[in-house]
């Protein structure tokens, strides 16, 4: 079930990292090259302001400097829209400085003398064009971030009754009657006796679990763990050890060794042993072995923490994630916790457990404490769209949204396959990595793309390994068939470009993928959840 080899550059064809390699050096090169000119006849954009110590060493900022600043047009997009199936970007333009190309929004020149306050820099900047395309890169699950008619009514009447903001922590008057439906409602989704929720989801993982864990105990991490899991590990006092991504033998080996081991110094056993692992790799669009995970930890009688920030509300015949996809019992799981950013369309996240550990959490965590709580309209809102997933409004309208998921997921990455690009990922799953390897193409596929009317996410070092660059493309529900089709066209097109076709599969491949989409198509969300490899292609 495991991928051993994942997150691994074993399988990187030999030509693209042999070229890559030589892009990465000759860019350091003329990199290098250019910084040495600059000292000698741009020294006032070298020269360190007397009595200030640089803020980074040259060798961190060379990356920055010499990579990013070339090609930042490629993130950080304004859009002046709901984050839906279709958006509207704001244009933006390259401009040299005294200081190097920044990128500002292309606002046209309006009559008079520039903007002086921020109401006519806000009007200057409404006058800017924009251009409707494709998303192809929010995450947005089931379609939540834009709802059809405009905001649900239960929201109007939460915005009315508390307002926007409780403009308090839970510990001292934040938390109120919306919440706590809320948290009821979530504990009872997941199959939890308790939940509590937080105002920002990255802060879910980094301000919980140092409440969780600390000195003398032990955290053993997934190699790919999101960095809120990192920062919330390394803030929290425990000793961390990191095992192979996915990997259940390596996670066994890093627990046996540790516990024959004990604590460092001492040898004394550990207080706890907490393992943390994530349902859905944001990255490599591939879930957690689960059941393998779930049995090493009751064998060494450690905890399991699962972290289903993109797995909730995306698998499981009800939207009830990992635990549902692979028919795992949520009590076998000690901390369940998830966002409401990806799949609800909204923000925060939550952590459910036992009614213990729920009640400690409260009185411990720091992200509880001293944090103001989440905006009562966006609980509402939660609350509306969790009524529509279970199915307790009386519609089929979260179902139909599961269905539609899925069966975009299998349709697009079956798609893929045969066209011949290189993927990641389960083969239902909604997040699509696609190799581009090369540093060259991290750019160039995104403005090509971007010119033919799809706007997609590129990711590059040193948020991946230095030959594994890519693009991450997210489907949603609220893509229709043409939609897909459309961006599967623009990705043929510009995949020929980059030559990024690494491999074209046989006849008998194609004949087996056009198969499966027929199947997942009459399936929806049928069948028992199975993987055909954890990398498509």
């Amino acid at each position: 079930m495991g991928s051993p080899d994942h997150g691994d550059v074993a399988d990187v064809p030999y030509y693209a990292a042999l070229t890559n390699y030589l892009g990465y050096a000759i860019l350091i090169c003329f990199g290098y090259l250019r910084d040495a000119a600059g000292r000698l006849f741009r020294l006032q954009k070298y020269r360190t302001r007397p009595g200030y110590a640089p803020l980074l060493r040259d060798f961190d900022d060379f990356y920055t400097r010499r990579l990013y600043h070339r090609i930042q047009d490629c993130w950080g997009r304004p859009i002046s829209s709901p984050a839906g199936a279709w958006i509207r970007l704001v244009a933006r333009r390259f401009v040299r400085t005294p200081a190097g190309l920044t990128l500002e929004v292309d606002v046209p020149p309006a009559d008079g003398p520039p903007p002086a306050t921020s109401a006519e820099d806000a009007a200057a900047l409404a006058r800017a064009p924009t251009r409707r395309v494709l998303n192809m890169g929010s995450y947005n699950y089931l379609g939540y971030a834009e709802v059809p008619g405009g905001v649900d009514g239960t929201v109007l009447d939460a915005l009315d009754t508390y307002g926007v903001s409780t403009c308090a922590p839970a510990s001292v008057g934040g938390h109120m009657d919306v919440h706590e439906r809320l948290e009821s409602t979530v504990a009872a989704y997941v199959g939890k006796p308790a939940a509590i929720v937080l105002g920002m989801g990255f802060a879910t993982n980094a301000q919980l679990l140092p409440s969780l864990v600390g000195a003398g105990c032990l955290l053993l991490s997934d190699a790919l763990n999101h960095a809120s899991i990192i920062m919330g590990a390394r803030s929290s006092g425990a000793s961390v050890r990191v095992f192979g991504h996915n990997d259940a033998a390596s996670l066994e080996a890093v627990l046996r060794a540790a516990i024959v081991d004990g604590q460092p110094a001492s040898g004394a056993p550990w207080r706890k042993i907490l393992i943390v692992v994530e349902g859905m790799y944001s990255m490599e669009g591939e879930t957690c072995d689960l059941r393998a995970i779930v049995a090493i930890k009751k064998r060494y009688g450690a905890y399991l923490f699962l972290d289903e920030a993109h797995s909730i509300g995306a698998l499981g015949v009800t939207g009830r994630g990992v635990c549902e996809h692979y028919g795992v019992s949520p009590a076998d799981v000690d901390v369940m916790m998830g966002t409401f950013t990806k799949s609800f369309g909204a923000v925060g996240g939550y952590v459910a457990a036992s009614e213990a550990v729920v009640a400690h959490v409260r009185a411990a965590a720091s992200g509880v404490l001293y944090a103001t709580t989440m905006s009562p309209p966006c609980a509402a809102h939660i609350l509306w769209a969790l009524s529509q997933i279970a199915g307790t409004d009386g519609t089929t309208v979260g179902a139909a949204k599961l269905a539609a998921l899925r069966a975009n997921s299998i349709y697009f990455r079956a798609r893929l396959t045969a066209m011949g690009v290189k993927i990641y990922g389960d083969y239902d799953s909604p997040v699509v990595p696609i190799m581009l390897f090369h540093p060259a193409k991290i750019a160039a596929f995104s403005r090509e793309c971007l010119a033919r009317g799809v706007a997609v996410v590129v990711v590059g070092f040193p948020a991946t390994p230095l030959l594994l660059s890519r693009a991450r493309i997210c489907l949603s529900a609220a893509h229709t068939r043409a939609d897909l089709d459309r961006a599967l066209d623009v990705i043929a097109d510009v995949a020929t470009l980059l030559q990024i076709r690494f491999h074209r599969p046989s006849f008998l491949a194609r004949t087996f993928c056009a198969a499966r989409v027929l199947a997942g198509v009459a399936l929806g969300l049928g069948g028992s959840p199975r993987r055909v490899g954890a990398r498509g292609g």
